[in-house]
């Protein structure tokens, strides 16, 4: 279980005041931030800035988001995943592994983001699509039906 200590070393700006442990899984949320009580955050995970959590959506593990960042409905982010930026995490979406979900993209539906991935920009991920390995999504690209993007892919606009 992360400590208030270990979360002042990740964000040293901040007070122990400023933090709560979340009803629902005791992980850390940051006063501006909001998560549902219906949503879940892992003992080990940390929800900051303006971030929100709703939904039965989870947020697990190593897990942050922060930011103006969305996570909602049932999606999952776990791992040492970061979703961050005003990004939006949403449905059935899964983030995990070391991936990154940034700037304003959106990774919905049933899809997937994982490994090292990074999905930034304006780009969107949705469907039954996958994204994984050391891939990247950026600008306005969409992935999207059942593609697959891994390897040391680039995908742009």
């Amino acid at each position: 279980m992360k400590t208030i200590e270990q979360v002042l070393t990740l964000f040293p700006e901040t007070t122990k005041e400023n933090w709560h442990q979340h009803i629902n899984g005791k992980g850390w949320v940051y006063t501006t931030a909001h998560v549902q009580e219906t949503a879940y955050v892992g003992e080990d995970a940390v929800v900051c800035d303006k971030a929100k959590v709703y939904g039965n959506a989870r947020v697990s593990d190593n897990a942050l988001v922060c930011g103006n960042a969305l996570v909602c409905g049932n999606a999952l982010v776990y791992g040492n995943a970061r979703v961050y930026g005003n990004a939006r995490v949403y449905g059935n979406a899964l983030v995990y592994g070391y991936a990154q979900v940034y700037g304003n993209a959106q990774v919905y539906g049933n899809a997937q983001v994982y490994g090292d991935a990074r999905v930034s920009g304006d780009a969107e991920v949705y469907g039954y699509a996958e994204v994984s390995d050391n891939a990247l999504v950026y600008g306005y690209a969409q992935v999207c039906g059942d593609a697959r993007v891994s390897g040391n892919a680039r995908i742009n606009e």
